[in-house]
């Protein structure tokens, strides 16, 4: 399975990382899908050090209805307005 990955944001937070959170916009070449990827990380600096990782996946539309105007829904909405660039022309197909 070949995946292409464009990140749209990344927030850590902690003096030592100890939380980190990653979106990624990913498309699946060989299921021919399209979608977002939410990574958590989560370190515990205590005695033992565990680092907990945690992995979502969600359809575009469910991202951007989430709450707020993050870092990453901007990078998406710029993405899209490329991709879907006006240029005056109609390239619709009637079938």
């Amino acid at each position: 399975m070949a995946l292409l990955r464009r990140e749209l944001c990344r927030h850590i937070k902690g003096p030592e990382i100890t939380h980190a959170d990653r979106c990624t916009l990913v498309f699946d070449t060989d299921a021919k899908n399209l979608y977002v990827e939410r990574e958590v990380a989560h370190l515990d600096v205590g005695i033992d050090g565990t680092l907990e990782i945690q992995t979502a996946t969600m359809d575009i539309a469910d991202y951007l209805k989430q709450g707020g105007q993050t870092a990453g829904h901007r990078e998406l909405w710029r993405l899209l307005r490329t991709i879907f660039k006006e240029d005056g022309r109609t390239e619709e197909v009637m079938e």
